[in-house]
C-alpha cells in the first residue's frame, strides 16, 4: 500500500510541558485510521502539528513524500491535507451555500478570490455535497441556525469542497445527537470508499472508532502507547489502564 502520511519522532513542548514526545505514526492511502487516548494525551497537538498550526520541536512529517514539517497551513492545505475541529469552524452569519462557496480551493492566498464569481459547476458540486450530508433543504438557511450536529455536517461538507486527499477529523461525533451518529459514520465510510479520501480520526466514542477504523493508535501522556487493529486495541491491557486506571 502507498503511504500518504508519515510522522517520524514528532515532539512538541509548550513552556516546558511536553505535549508530544517522539511520536511516530503512518497512514496508508485509502485507510481509515483512529487516534484515541484520554484527555490531555496529546492527540489534538499532534493534529495541529501535522497541518501546520505549530511547528514541531523535533522529528519530521511527510505527506505524499513531501516534507511538510515547516510548511504553513495554506501550503499544506493546497497539497490536499485538511482538518476539522472539535468546535466547528463555520461562518454562522451566512447561509450554508455561501459557506460552501467560501470553501472552494484557490491557487492564490488572496482573500478576494473567495468573493469572485463562482463557476456554475462549483455551485452544483456544493449542492451535491450538501445533499450528501443531508443539508440540501437547508442550503439557504443561516449556518448559525443549524443544530450543532448539523453544523458539524456542514463543516464536513466544506472540507470535502476543498477536494482533500486526506482529512483529519477531530471528534466528529462529539455533541451530535445519537440518532445522527450512525448516519455520520456511513457518510465517513462513503467519503473514504467512493471519494477516495484517507481519514485520520480522533474519537472518544469507542463504539464509533471501533466500527469506523481499520487501525488505531493510542496516545497517553504525550507518548504512543499502542497501535493495532480495533480488536488488538480493545484487548490491550495498557490501553484499558490508560482509560480506566490500573486496578
Amino acid at each position: 500500500m502507498t503511504q500518504i502520511l508519515n510522522v517520524e519522532g514528532a515532539s512538541k513542548s509548550f513552556g516546558g510541558v511536553v505535549a508530544n514526545e517522539d511520536i511516530s505514526i503512518k497512514v496508508n492511502q485509502g485507510e481509515i485510521v483512529g487516534l484515541i487516548g484520554p484527555n490531555g494525551s496529546g492527540k489534538t497537538t499532534l493534529f495541529n502539528s501535522i497541518v501546520g498550526t505549530h511547528i514541531i520541536d523535533g522529528g519530521t512529517i511527510l505527506f505524499e513524500e513531501n516534507d511538510i514539517t515547516n510548511f504553513t497551513i495554506p501550503s499544506i492545505a493546497r497539497l490536499g491535507l485538511l482538518r476539522t475541529f472539535q468546535k466547528t469552524k463555520i461562518y454562522g452569519d451566512i447561509n450554508c451555500m455561501k459557506n460552501m462557496r467560501i470553501s472552494i480551493p484557490h491557487e492564490e492566498e488572496n482573500i478576494l478570490t473567495m468573493f469572485s464569481k463562482i463557476p456554475p459547476e462549483e455551485d452544483r458540486r456544493a449542492e451535491d455535497l450538501l445533499k450528501f450530508v443531508g443539508l440540501y433543504e437547508k442550503r439557504f438557511l443561516r449556518a448559525g441556525e443549524l443544530s450543532f450536529g448539523q453544523q458539524k455536517l456542514l463543516e464536513f461538507a466544506m472540507a470535502l469542497m476543498n477536494k482533500p486527499k486526506m482529512l483529519l477529523l477531530d471528534e466528529p461525533t462529539a455533541g451530535i445527537n445519537p440518532t445522527l451518529i450512525n448516519s455520520l459514520i456511513e457518510r465517513l465510510k462513503t467519503a473514504n470508499k467512493e471519494f477516495g479520501i484517507t481519514l485520520l480520526v480522533i474519537e472518544h466514542n469507542m463504539r464509533v472508532i471501533m466500527n469506523l477504523a481499520e487501525r488505531i493508535y493510542c496516545l497517553a501522556h504525550g507518548k504512543l502507547l499502542a497501535e493495532g487493529s480495533p480488536a488488538d486495541i480493545r484487548n490491550n491491557s495498557k490501553v484499558i489502564d490508560a482509560y480506566l486506571g490500573a486496578q
